[in-house]
C-alpha cells in the first residue's frame, strides 16, 4: 500500500479571507480504472485566480475541485481555487498514461489530485471525473507537454502566468477584431496580464488588419506609467482622469467598453462621462472583487465573454492542432515584447502559498511578479 499525503488549501466560500490547509490521505491502490494521480509540481498565481474564487457560485468555478474530506461527501462550505500549472503523474491506472509523463492545466490548489483519464489523444487527455463539475471542455484538458508547441523548459514561469490569461487574450482579441471598426476599444484593469495580452494583439495587428481603432487602457495612478512603458496601448489613463479621457474622444467616436475590473461604480462613472459615446461593454473578469457596486449586465446591456466558449469554436474550425500552432506563434510576440518588465518569485510551502493568496486578495501582491507556486 502506498499512501500519499495530499495538502491543500481550502477556501471559505462565503468569506474569502478565510483559509485553511488541509492534509489528506490518498492510497494510489484505491485508484479506479483510468483514475490518474498527479502531483503538482509548480503553478502560477494572479488576479485571475481571485476572479474565480469572486465569481466561485456565478460561473460555477467552485465545481471543479471540490473541497471534502475522505470519504465524506458533505458540503463543508470551503472550496478550493482553481490554478494553473504543471504536474507529474505520480500513479495510473490508464494504460495510454505512464507514470511521469508531465502536464500542463487545470489544478486545484493543493500538492496532489486523483482525476479521471478521458479522450486520451496525441496531445493530451480530459479529466471525465464524475466529481469534476465542469463549465466548459476547455478547463479539462491536460496538454502533455513532451507534445505541445507552447512549451518551453526555459520559460516555465511565463506559462504558468501567463498562457492560460493570454489564451484569453487570444480569444478575445479574435472576438472584438471582427466589430471593432473605427472605435475607441478602453480597457479597464489594464495593468492586469490578461488586459495586456489583450491591448498587444490589438494594438500589434491594427496595421495588418488595415484597422482604425484605438487601444486606450484605463489602469490606477500608480501603474500609469508602467503601462505607458509596456508599449501595449496607444494611450493610458488613470482611474482620476475619466474627464480628461472624456474631453479627448470627440463626438463622432463610439467608445466600446471591455471590462477587467467588474466594480459598476467606474463604469456608471464612464457612462456619465461619455454619455451616448460609450455603446458597447463587454465584461470580461473580476479583478476588483471587493468593488462595492457590481456591473448588472442588463441595466447595461452588456455581454459577458466567456473565453472557453470561443476557444471550443475556434477549435472546431480550426482544429486543435492548428488553434495550438497559431496561439503560440502570438505568445511568443508577445512574451518577446514584454519580458523585461516583469520579474519571477517564487514561493514555496503551504503558509507561503497562503500569504500570496492574501496579498493578491486585498490587492497588495506585485503586478509585475510572475509567481512560481511550489508545495515543496
Amino acid at each position: 500500500m502506498t499512501t500519499i499525503k495530499s495538502q491543500q488549501i481550502w477556501v471559505d466560500q462565503q468569506n474569502l479571507a478565510a483559509t485553511k490547509v488541509v492534509n489528506l490521505d490518498i492510497n494510489t491502490n484505491d485508484l479506479q480504472q483510468d483514475e490518474v494521480l498527479l502531483e503538482t509540481d509548480s503553478f502560477g498565481f494572479s488576479a485571475n485566480n481571485i476572479t474565480y474564487a469572486a465569481l466561485g457560485f456565478k460561473m460555477g468555478y467552485w465545481g471543479f475541485f471540490p473541497a471534502k474530506y475522505n470519504n465524506d461527501s458533505s458540503d463543508t462550505g470551503f472550496g478550493i481555487v482553481p490554478v494553473w500549472g504543471f504536474a507529474t503523474v505520480k500513479a495510473s491506472r490508464h494504460s495510454d498514461i505512464e507514470v511521469g509523463e508531465k502536464v500542463f492545466g487545470y489544478l486545484p490548489m493543493a500538492s496532489h489530485w486523483v482525476i479521471k483519464a478521458g479522450k486520451v489523444a496525441s496531445h493530451g487527455f480530459s479529466d471525465v471525473h464524475e466529481q469534476r463539475k465542469s463549465i466548459s471542455p476547455v478547463y479539462d484538458q491536460y496538454l502533455r507537454c513532451a507534445a505541445d508547441p507552447g512549451y518551453d523548459k526555459n520559460r516555465e514561469a511565463w506559462q504558468l502566468n501567463f498562457r492560460p490569461l493570454y489564451m484569453t487574450s487570444f480569444v478575445l482579441d479574435d472576438y472584438v477584431a471582427e466589430k471593432a471598426d473605427n472605435k475607441i476599444l478602453l480597457l479597464s484593469s489594464a495593468s492586469s496580464k490578461t488586459a495586456l495580452g489583450t491591448a498587444q494583439l490589438l494594438k500589434d495587428q491594427k496595421h495588418s488588419r488595415k484597422a482604425t481603432y484605438r487601444v486606450v487602457g484605463l489602469t490606477s495612478t500608480n501603474n500609469v506609467d508602467t503601462v505607458s512603458n509596456s508599449g501595449c496601448y496607444d494611450a493610458v489613463y488613470s482611474y482620476d482622469e475619466l474627464a480628461e479621457f472624456s474631453n479627448d474622444v470627440n463626438g463622432e467616436e463610439i467608445v466600446w467598453l471591455l471590462d477587467f475590473a467588474a466594480n459598476g461604480t467606474l463604469i456608471n462613472n464612464l457612462a456619465k462621462q461619455l454619455g451616448d459615446s460609450l455603446r458597447e461593454v463587454t465584461l470580461i473578469g473580476a479583478t476588483d472583487w471587493q468593488a462595492q457596486e457590481k456591473p448588472n449586465p442588463k441595466l447595461l446591456n452588456a455581454e459577458i465573454f466567456f473565453a472557453p466558449a470561443r476557444v471550443k469554436l475556434r477549435q472546431g474550425e480550426w482544429g486543435h492542432e492548428a488553434f495550438l500552432a497559431k496561439y503560440a506563434t502570438a505568445w511568443q510576440r508577445f512574451a518577446a515584447k514584454v519580458s523585461d518588465q516583469f520579474i519571477e518569485q517564487t514561493h514555496c510551502g503551504s503558509e507561503a502559498i497562503t500569504k500570496l493568496y492574501e496579498e493578491t486578495l486585498n490587492g497588495t501582491a506585485q503586478a509585475k511578479a510572475l509567481n512560481v507556486v511550489t508545495f515543496n
